[in-house]
This record gives C-alpha cells, sequence and structure tokens, in this order.
C-alpha cells in the first residue's frame, strides 16, 4: 500500500471509484474510517450524525436501485449511509440554516480521506431517493439522508477530474465574480 508524505498527497491520490474488488474489508479498516467520521467537527460540536453500516447483499442491491439505479453500488461490500439528527444540529448556522448538511459533510469527507489512506475506494452519492433509503434501512421520520458511500477495494483506477483553477475560485476583501 503508498504511503502518503503529505496531506496534499492524500487529497490528491483520492479519486470517485465506481467498481469495486469482490473482497470485503477487514474490520480494522472499517473501524478506522468510522473513528476518523466520530473524530471530525460539527457546529457547537453538537455531533447530530448517524451511519448506517450496510453489509447485507440485498440491502446493498436493492439501496443501489434506490441511488437511481446506480448498479456499480452493488459490487462494493459495504455501504455507509450517513444520516443527519435534524433536530440535534445547530439550528441557525449563519443566522438562517441549520448545520446538518455540512456536518455530514464534514464528517464524511473525514471517512473518505481515511478510507484513501488505508487503500480503500469511496464515491460520494448524493443522487438517492430519500424515501426509498428510508423504507430500506427503517430510518425514523425525523432523521434525514444526506450522503451514501460505498467502500470496498478498488477494482480500476479513478479517473483525475479537473479542478478550476484557484484564480476562478478565490477572491481577497470583498466578493468578485
Amino acid at each position: 500500500m503508498k504511503q502518503f508524505t503529505s496531506l496534499m498527497d492524500l487529497i490528491e491520490k483520492r479519486k470517485s471509484i465506481r467498481s469495486y474488488k469482490p473482497q470485503d474489508v477487514e474490520e480494522e479498516k472499517l473501524n478506522y474510517i468510522l473513528q476518523a467520521f466520530r473524530k471530525a467537527p460539527s457546529a457547537k460540536n453538537l455531533q447530530p450524525w448517524k451511519l448506517i453500516i450496510v453489509k447485507d447483499k440485498k440491502k446493498i442491491s436493492d439501496l443501489s436501485i434506490a441511488c437511481n439505479n446506480q448498479t456499480f453500488l452493488s459490487e462494493a461490500p459495504i455501504l455507509i449511509v450517513a444520516c443527519a439528527k435534524e433536530d440535534e444540529a445547530y439550528g441557525v448556522m449563519g443566522g438562517y440554516m441549520n448545520s446538518y448538511s455540512v456536518d455530514i459533510a464534514l464528517a464524511l469527507e473525514h471517512l473518505i480521506l481515511a478510507a484513501t489512506e488505508k487503500g480503500l475506494g469511496t464515491c460520494w452519492i448524493g443522487a438517492f431517493k430519500e424515501k426509498l433509503v428510508k423504507d430500506l434501512l427503517d430510518v425514523p421520520d425525523n432523521v434525514r439522508v444526506v450522503a451514501i458511500t460505498p467502500v470496498g477495494y478498488p477494482a480500476v483506477e479513478g479517473r483525475i477530474r479537473g479542478r478550476k483553477p484557484i484564480s476562478e475560485i478565490v477572491c481577497y476583501d470583498k466578493y468578485i465574480d
């Protein structure tokens, strides 16, 4: 397994993986990435989240259908469903919005980078039908499904996707389009 020399090296190595080997993920690696999720920051440290670790092949198959028929998800040995307890999140972030989606995004990115470090592949999935996912996993009405990621050993290298230059995404001292 490749050793990373810096955080930027690890970030650059991370790719969205859409094909997985039929190989189980070791419990120690799963626990490692779950710890990374757990240690992420959240607004007011409220940690308004719950992860559902799905290993059952039938449920994974059904979830791939609920994820707009993204059949590659069925190849992964694990799907992680990130849920938010909206009523436990900080309710006025920025003075106008609930923090749960940002809280989950931060924590899931910790998990994704930790998975990359351990030689595992992931893919942020935001295309899903929440009601179907909730029904399949008995998620209560007051809990939101925010994102899903497969976790497993990549069967292929992820492709490099371009990024906008810094000059297009950063401005100083005031907003400039």
